[in-house]
């Protein structure tokens, strides 16, 4: 089983994709997407389009992504629900299923405490991935920590 596992935001979205297999998660890819639109209906538009490229080079079967927090500027948080809007949209074109975290969830399920910062999650992804060498920006790590989250999950529901 394929997992994506997405960061969203307005012009950076993170990406993590692992693989569930034979009891191991297993590391497949991470990095960022670059949304360079200046203006936002083509930012979304560019978001629908790099998400497709994205769901065609890996065929995932399920989408963890991050919830949206709290934040104080409300145009950012407006922003960055629609971005979230856009990529679980285009995830059901897909049939993919979806699973959203909060953030807090995602630390606690990957660094056993829910408040961890952004080193002790990309430590923690390092060591759960076997992968001490990964060097990713942090939203890579919490998109690949979101996936392994959902992982665990699903594996303990089943």
């Amino acid at each position: 089983m394929i997992i994506l596992g997405i960061d969203p935001g307005t012009r950076r979205i993170g990406y993590g994709v692992v693989e569930y297999a034979g009891g191991k998660i297993s590391f497949i890819d991470a990095g960022l997407l670059k949304i360079e639109s200046v203006n936002d209906p083509e930012a979304l538009r560019e978001t629908k389009k790099q998400m497709d490229n994205v769901f065609k080079k890996f065929s995932p079967s399920v989408l963890s992504i991050e919830k949206l927090y709290f934040m104080k500027n409300q145009k950012t948080a407006i922003q960055v629900a629609q971005a979230r809007g856009v990529v679980i949209s285009a995830a059901t074109e897909y049939g993919l299923e979806i699973r959203e975290f909060a953030p807090n969830e995602i630390k606690l399920g990957i660094t056993g405490y829910g408040f961890a910062d952004k080193k002790g999650v990309l430590k923690m992804v390092r060591l759960i991935l076997n992968k001490p060498e990964l060097d990713i920006i942090d939203d890579a790590s919490d998109a690949l920590a979101a996936a392994i989250v959902a992982c665990k999950r699903r594996i303990a529901e089943t």
